[in-house]
């Protein structure tokens, strides 16, 4: 059975890799890019402190330790107990797949640190934001799901790694949000 979900994720990820264009690798290449996304995140701590006031500093240390733990989780707990190759470093994918200029990226891929980290983030604000930003919720949705498939897309993960990494972004960002619900923020 495992090696059924193995052919398949291989075959799904070559399927999205070799849908790359020259319009398309420069826009995936940088949905990849942390830096990139400063403007965006500067935009995010613009609502964040706008909402809360006083409170944004228990909103940014909570950020702070859900990115911490999302990145530590699937960078070093995970990556090293799997110590699965990531598509970039497969030997038998070696003259099949495509890789933005960013490169292989490390030799483990699963699961994906980039998209716990987004999906543990949007899934945070999803909670906590008000009602009155429901069309930022969407497109935090759309942003965790963009850089997710960028992985792909970049030759860097299989959709496996990218899919648990989204379940253990959403997991991490609804129990820290969840609790910080409780702890800062209760209603009187």
């Amino acid at each position: 059975m495992l090696e059924n979900i193995n052919q398949l994720d291989t075959q799904l990820f070559l399927f999205i890799n070799r849908k790359h264009n020259s319009f398309f690798d420069p826009i995936m290449y940088w949905a990849s890019d942390k830096l990139f996304w400063i403007p965006f995140y500067t935009f995010l701590l613009y609502i964040i402190m706008r909402e809360f006031k006083k409170k944004s500093a228990y909103v940014l240390l909570a950020i702070a330790f859900l990115i911490t733990i999302c990145d530590q989780t699937a960078s070093h707990l995970i990556k090293n107990a799997f110590k699965r190759l990531r598509p970039s470093h497969e030997p038998s994918l070696e003259n099949l797949i495509h890789l933005s200029k960013a490169g292989p990226g490390g030799q483990y891929g699963f699961i994906s640190s980039h998209s716990a980290n987004a999906f543990g983030l949007a899934t945070f604000l999803i909670f906590l934001l008000p009602r009155k930003y429901n069309w930022l919720k969407y497109v935090l949705v759309c942003w965790a799901v963009l850089v997710a498939y960028s992985r792909i897309y970049n030759g860097v993960h299989y959709p496996t790694d990218v899919i648990v990494a989204a379940f253990l972004g959403i997991f991490y960002g609804s129990t820290i949000a969840y609790f910080s619900k409780k702890i800062h923020f209760r209603e009187k």
